[in-house]
Formats: C-alpha cells, sequence, structure tokens
C-alpha cells in the first residue's frame, strides 16, 4: 500500500462526508443565531430597565424641587457664612472658609503672603479677586489689621542731632520700658550740595534727592561695570534713572579703571558696557590679523566702531 492509497477517499465516503459537514455547519449557524437572539433580548431588557430607572430618578428630583422651591437636580445645602473678627495676615484656612470665602479665594490669600504680600489696612483686602461688594460690606466691621503690619513710616519720629530722621521708641514686651534703638535714613542734600562720583557709597548717595537704595546700588555697580564715571550724564544709561537728581553729582575722573586693548580676551573685553561681542571680536581679529593696537584710530575703518563708540570708549582704553 502507498502512501498516496492511504489518503484515498472513495466516491461513497466523499458524499457521506459532505453531509456531515452540512450539518455541521447549519448547527453552527443556529447556535450563533439563537446567542445573538439572547443578547438583544438581554441588551432591550437592560436598556428598558436603565430608562424606568431614569425615570423614576427624574420623577423624584421633579418631587424635591416642588417641595423645596428650587430647581436643582440635588439639593446640596450651603454652608452659612460666620462673622467674627479676623487679621488676613494670620488667619488659617479653617477660619477664611468659616467666613464664606471660596477655597480658591483663600489659597490666593497663601500665595500672596508667602511672597511677602502684607494687608496694611482693612481695604487692602478688598483687592481679593472674586470678592464682591456686598461680601466686602460684610466682612469689612470685622477687619483688624494688627498694629505690626502697619506701615513702619507712622512710627517717624522728629529730626535727630545726627543728620538721620529718627523712628520713635517702641516698648518692650510685658513692660513699659522703651527700646534705646533708633532706626533712621538719611536726610536728603539740599539745592547747591553734591556728592562725588567714583568715590560715595550707597549711604552717600541715598543722601540725593530721588535716589534710594534701588539706584545707590545700581549707581555703584554700573561704576565698577565701566571702571568709574568720567561724566555725570552717564547715570542716564541706567535705566529709569531721575534725571533731576544729575544736578547733585559731581565727578572725579583722578579714578578711572582702564582696558589694554592689546592684552585682554575676548570674555575680558566683552565685559565692559560699551564693547559688545562683536566689537570685542573685531578688536581680538584685528590684534591677530595686524598686530597690537597703537591707538582707537586704528579701529576706525571697522563697521563695528562708528565714531560715537570710539569717543565713549577713549577714556576706559590704554596700550
Amino acid at each position: 500500500m502507498t502512501f498516496r492509497d492511504f489518503f484515498y477517499i472513495r466516491k461513497s465516503d466523499r458524499s457521506a462526508l459532505l453531509v456531515v459537514l452540512a450539518v455541521v455547519l447549519v448547527a453552527v449557524g443556529l447556535i450563533y443565531w439563537v446567542g445573538r437572539e439572547d443578547n438583544l433580548k438581554a441588551s432591550s431588557d437592560f436598556i428598558g430597565q436603565e430608562q424606568t430607572n431614569d425615570l423614576q430618578e427624574q420623577n423624584a428630583a421633579s418631587q424635591l424641587s416642588r417641595g423645596s422651591g428650587e430647581s436643582s437636580y440635588y439639593a446640596v445645602p450651603e454652608q452659612q457664612a460666620e462673622r467674627f473678627e479676623f487679621d488676613p495676615n494670620t488667619a488659617d484656612s479653617t477660619q477664611l472658609l468659616r467666613l464664606g470665602l471660596q477655597p480658591w479665594q483663600v489659597r490666593s490669600i497663601y500665595r500672596y503672603r508667602s511672597k511677602g504680600g502684607v494687608f496694611r489696612e482693612a481695604s487692602d483686602f478688598a483687592r481679593l479677586y472674586g470678592l464682591t461688594q456686598k461680601q466686602y460690606r460684610e466682612l469689612l466691621p470685622y477687619i483688624r489689621i494688627s498694629s505690626d503690619y502697619r506701615p513702619a513710616a507712622e512710627l517717624v519720629g522728629p529730626r535727630g542731632k545726627n543728620g538721620y530722621e529718627a523712628l520713635s521708641p517702641a516698648p518692650r514686651d510685658g513692660g513699659g520700658e522703651e527700646n534705646d534703638s533708633r532706626i533712621g535714613y538719611p536726610v536728603k542734600l539740599k539745592a547747591g550740595e553734591h556728592v562725588v562720583l567714583n568715590l560715595a557709597d550707597t549711604t552717600a548717595l541715598k543722601q540725593v534727592p530721588g535716589i534710594g537704595s534701588y539706584f545707590a546700588r545700581r549707581i555703584v555697580a554700573y561704576g565698577q561695570q565701566l571702571g568709574g564715571y568720567t561724566s555725570a550724564e552717564q547715570l542716564l544709561e541706567i535705566e529709569g534713572f531721575p534725571e533731576e537728581a544729575l544736578p547733585y553729582f559731581q565727578v572725579n575722573t583722578g579714578e578711572i579703571r582702564k582696558l589694554n586693548l592689546n592684552t585682554l580676551s575676548l570674555s575680558k573685553l566683552r565685559q565692559h558696557p560699551y564693547l559688545n561681542f562683536y566689537q570685542a571680536r573685531a578688536i581680538n581679529d584685528y590684534r591677530r590679523l595686524k598686530g597690537p593696537l597703537s591707538s582707537l584710530d586704528d579701529l576706525r575703518l571697522l563697521p563695528e566702531f562708528p565714531p560715537r563708540a570710539i569717543e565713549r570708549l577713549r577714556p576706559y582704553v590704554e596700550f
């Protein structure tokens, strides 16, 4: 018997096999169809039950709204706002919520205080975002700002003999004794008085009318970057500098720190306020290609150095 004869099927057997396959296919089709009908019936029953539940909930909600006089789906009780004295600089979240403020308003107060913000007056509380005029009028009688948060300028006393405005002494805790410490600020210069740039420190600079701690620090820092001031008008290069303060300044040009254009590196050159990156690179390229510079006039033919740039740089360079 060969391998081919093993798989040979007679004609009568083939007919029987086809009949069996047809019966199997019909049975599978019936099973699939019956299962599909059951699923559709279950789905329709589920949808019908869901619709019934929804209808029951709607009826219950309508009955609740008719009984309470409200149209909302659920009756959510509102928290009754309380009224008591509070300091917005120290009140915690529980107290602020009891006052009727929203959680996001409480978070805004906390962020404001964390960044150094202070409520100095009761009216400052009106700036709270989302606070209505009605809420503010209701809360205003209960706002109590501690004296610790009042402006320090209210403590300014008469002019002292040392040329400073002395602050009135504050009582010590637990007793009526006075604190001997004094805090003050410098008396401003009068017309015709001057301070000398390149020699004055921040304390002397703050005596100039219109100059406070910020501009005093900026004047000193910019002078160090320049290597010293050659003219009081250079102060106008500081952003926002008050022009009316210029008559109170004099310049001592003997303290100028100069740059050696033949020895400084590119990074050192560009640190000067009067030299940008392209100008510093042009100087470096000139030295590399043509050798050391003998004067600023050697740079006149370079597009990076217009006449104005050369003239304002002249007091600060050497060769």
